[in-house]
């Protein structure tokens, strides 16, 4: 009986190793860990339970040669394409890629007016918006708002613009193959509703220049298995004290985040069939935006008195809220949502010539109920991104380069 109950057991194990995609196997070195325990006062608590806080991290180094071609190397810690995280904003960036890369395709400039209709009981039509300059919506205009502040219904409008289906085919093409993006953002209208996207239309000078029908995604995206993370979660009021199933949310895996980095910053290092088919000028509009602080900002007017500096900067500034300094640049894109926390930056000195790529995620969730709005972010999160910034930071400044970075591509005017 015990011999038979070994068996079961090493077969059981044998078949989840074979259910793994061969992305999903566990990857690290001990780069990251030993700098990390370099900093007890700063990661002490939490390398004592990394299981707990399911830490993931990215960390690659730039090197330029003399003609200022970049040399990447890219150190792991944790990184596990199995383990599950919730994305949260992070599935914006992709959306502001694509929803460009369509908008190249169909020769429609990004700051054309665009309305969204409404054929269905749950979707909400857009004719207007107040917060652009022209009071009319755009692409141009739905990015802005992604990328400086993480604005939720911007990314709905694009998700709908490039459609579910489109949306995950146009990434597994591209190499990004973790990803599932299944839903809208902040929206309570669950799976089959989000598979229904709203018509749109683009006018120019009064005439209609494009035309999309409502679609529908006739691919189901959920995990073929349940996701159950927790030991709780809230529904209404009530406390239902089971698991709580991620398995029809979005997936977006830290090393495809950490890829489409690399592509978005340098292109020319990226297989051309990786590559996203962006204008100059649609870079330029990214790494504006990316970095641009919510006080540079002409429009949305709003948002020079509702946002501080560090309002979505984690990495390096902890979501600070005192002035940060100008000569520092991350061109990054955070998330925060059921307790996890993410930020994904580009980050830049120009001032001592450093850069780096840094993508992070951290569970701050104590007491391991969902929706309940009692999350550690500031107590947990945000100490840990800071931290894990400045840490990386001290370590580009004490390193040696052969060659100083010119880096005035990243180099962009902002608003104000």
């Amino acid at each position: 009986m015990i011999l038979f109950r070994g068996y079961k057991l090493l077969l059981h194990l044998l078949l989840s190793l074979v259910a793994l995609p061969s992305s999903a196997q566990f990857q690290a070195d001990n780069f990251i860990e030993k700098l990390l325990k370099k900093h007890p006062e700063r990661f002490a608590e939490l390398l004592k339970d990394p299981d707990k806080y399911q830490i993931q991290i990215l960390y690659t180094k730039i090197d330029r040669n003399r003609k200022n071609e970049p040399h990447f190397t890219t150190h792991r810690y944790h990184v596990n394409n199995a383990q599950y995280f919730y994305p949260a904003s992070t599935v914006k960036l992709p959306a502001v890629a694509l929803a460009f890369e369509k908008l190249n395709k169909l020769g429609i400039d990004k700051n054309t007016p665009m309305f969204t209709g409404a054929d269905r009981p749950e979707q909400t039509a857009v004719k207007s918006d107040s917060t652009a300059e022209n009071g009319l919506p755009s692409v141009a205009h739905y990015a802005k708002k992604i990328l400086l502040v993480s604005d939720n219904d911007a990314f709905n409008r694009l998700y709908e613009f490039i459609g579910q289906e489109e949306f995950n085919d146009s990434l597994h093409k591209k190499g990004f193959t973790n990803v599932r993006i299944t839903h809208r953002l902040e929206s309570p209208i669950g799976p089959e509703n989000n598979r229904y996207t709203n018509p749109i239309r683009f006018e120019k000078d009064g005439k209609v220049v494009f035309e999309q029908p409502a679609k529908y995604a006739t691919k189901e995206l959920k995990s073929p298995q349940p996701i159950l993370r927790g030991k709780g979660y809230m529904k209404g009021d009530e406390l239902v004290n089971e698991p709580f199933d991620f398995s029809s949310k979005n997936y977006f895996a830290l090393e495809d985040q950490h890829r489409l980095l690399k592509t978005l910053f340098f292109p020319d290092e990226t297989p051309a069939s990786q590559r996203f088919n962006l204008t100059p000028d649609d870079y330029r509009f990214m790494y504006q935006y990316m970095s641009q602080f919510p006080v540079e900002t002409s429009f949305p007017e709003h948002y020079t008195d509702d946002y501080y500096d560090g309002y979505a900067k984690f990495l390096l500034f902890g979501a600070t809220k005192t002035r940060l300094p100008r000569h520092i640049r991350l061109f990054n894109k955070v998330g925060d949502a059921y307790g996890f926390l993410l930020d994904n930056a580009y980050i830049a000195d120009f001032e001592k010539g450093i850069e780096f790529m840094l993508t992070a995620v951290i569970y701050c969730n104590e007491d391991e109920i969902f929706n309940d709005n009692k999350y550690d972010y500031d107590t947990v999160g945000f100490p840990f991104m800071a931290n894990l910034g400045k840490t990386i930071f001290e370590y580009e400044l004490s390193r040696k380069r052969a060659n100083r970075p010119d880096l005035s591509r990243f180099e962009v005017e902002y608003d104000k």
